[in-house]
């Protein structure tokens, strides 16, 4: 998951506060650390921590982090452990100069390349793979310029990776051939920004340039902006969860509006799956605009049955099973006048664990409703995924061993229905050739060990 963000300021003085407010526009894909690297005077001023941006970040260490050039970084562990080793931006400092990197996403071949740098004597620092990369980039850059050395670290690396990235006094964006993860850039009339989502882009003022492609790297030095092409893939893995969870609704990613995406789904839904009550509810925050889309489909009302706390962070993102389940406490409290007596409609955007939604129907049920109909925005949830999200065993997902009939006696809910995969195709707007789904159908789109390639099988 992850947050990345680079910015180029004509004005120095402004720089980390527009990395700050970027980097805030996108808290949503990492709670566990953050950090900041600017370029000046020939030296990265560097600062990270764990928390949120609110807690790491003060107006007097933004005031110190001088330069016109900054990356930035949001962290949702999933390669290497929450701790402030494995907080990002990395740095690097070797011959070929000082290199900071922010990555969004996983290499599914990192323990091999690190035996392999190991054997050559290089020694790490962390557990994370974003440091493979770094130590990977500092040996091409020996050898090569920018773009040659970002080939070649394309050719190497197996999985997802976006990054940004400070390479002495350039900001480099970078987006791996097969385009898991998003990026894209804006301009304004302070400079230029990348980051992981539109909505930071539309945080701070700035006009929504486009989206760096899969294989592109984008290079700002000195105020000019370049985009070249570094590798070609026949093959497109856009991660379908951003549509479905990860992505602020107020996002574009690559051409597909995550608002539009999620109302389909919902309004699809409602088609798939119709029963007959008296309310439909969201599970919030990422369940609501799917379930206006039901609504606004089946003609049932929509009245809101829960309310969010909204000071309690996501509980799928947070990476420990007792945190989770004491976290749903917390996170949602039922508001009963609107559900007694009621038929509620409960919609979410997916199950992974079930945490959430087998609390979540309990509380419904004690505030009074007559019956409980669970409806999911996704298709069932049944393999790991092993290019950035916290769901790495299949024991841990739900679905992976039930059928529909069983998750629902599980939830205590009285029906249950999932969205069809064509059905969230339809909503999304891609085909499935241009979609990671592996998640939803355990075919990967690059070889995992273990696991069933789509390139073997078509």
């Amino acid at each position: 998951m992850c947050g990345v963000v680079g910015v180029y300021c004509y004005d120095e003085s402004v720089t980390s506060k527009i990395a700050y407010y970027t980097l805030f526009s996108l808290q949503h894909r990492g709670q566990e650390s953050a950090g900041m690297a600017t370029f000046h005077k020939n030296m990265v001023h560097l600062h990270k921590g764990m928390g949120l941006l609110g807690e790491v970040f003060s107006s007097e260490i933004l005031d110190k982090l001088h330069g016109n050039t900054a990356i930035g970084h949001v962290r949702y562990s999933t390669t290497g452990e929450s701790k402030i080793e494995n907080a990002q931006p990395l740095l690097v400092k070797s011959k070929a100069g000082l290199i900071a990197v922010s990555h969004n996403g996983n290499l599914v071949n990192y323990w091999e390349l690190r035996r392999k740098l190991e054997e050559d004597g290089r020694v790490f620092l962390t557990d994370s793979d974003t440091e493979i990369i770094a130590q990977l980039l500092s040996n091409y850059l020996l050898k090569y310029d920018i773009i040659e050395s970002l080939c070649k670290l394309g050719e190497t690396l197996v999985g997802s990776y976006t990054l940004t990235m400070l390479i002495n006094n350039k900001i480099v964006g970078f987006r791996d051939p097969i385009g898991f993860k998003p990026l894209c850039v804006g301009e304004a009339d302070f400079g230029y920004v990348i980051a992981s989502e539109s909505c930071a882009i539309d945080a701070i003022g700035a006009e929504f340039i486009r989206d760096v492609r899969p294989g592109e790297a984008v290079v700002i030095e000195d105020g000019e902006i370049e985009f070249f092409k570094v590798l070609n893939s026949t093959k497109k893995a856009i991660c379908v969860f951003e549509y479905i969870y990860f992505a602020r609704p107020d996002s574009v990613i690559d051409g597909k509006s995550v608002y539009e995406a999620r109302h389909n789904m919902g309004r699809i839904l409602a088609k798939e799956s119709h029963v007959e009550a008296d309310i439909v509810s969201s599970i919030p925050d990422s369940g609501i605009t799917a379930s206006i889309g039901y609504s606004h489909e089946s003609g049932i009302p929509y009245i809101e049955a829960l309310i969010k706390n909204r000071y309690v962070g996501r509980t799928f993102i947070m990476p420990e099973q007792k945190l989770r389940e004491f976290s749903v406490k917390l996170k949602v409290n039922a508001v009963k006048k609107n559900i007694e007596g009621k038929r509620v409609i409960l919609v979410d955007d997916s199950i992974v664990r079930g945490t959430t939604s087998r609390k979540i129907v309990e509380m419904v049920r004690k505030a009074g409703a007559k019956e409980v109909h669970f409806r999911v925005g996704s298709p069932p949830i049944i393999a790991p995924c092993y290019f950035g999200i916290d769901m790495s065993t299949r024991e841990e997902l739900l679905a992976s061993s039930r059928s529909v009939e069983e998750i629902k006696r599980l939830l205590n809910a009285d029906t249950l229905a999932y969205l069809s995969l064509n059905g969230l195709l339809k909503a999304v707007g891609f085909s499935k050739r241009e979609l990671c789904l592996a998640c939803l159908t355990s075919l990967y789109p690059v070889e995992v060990a273990d696991e069933k390639c789509i390139d073997q099988l078509s």
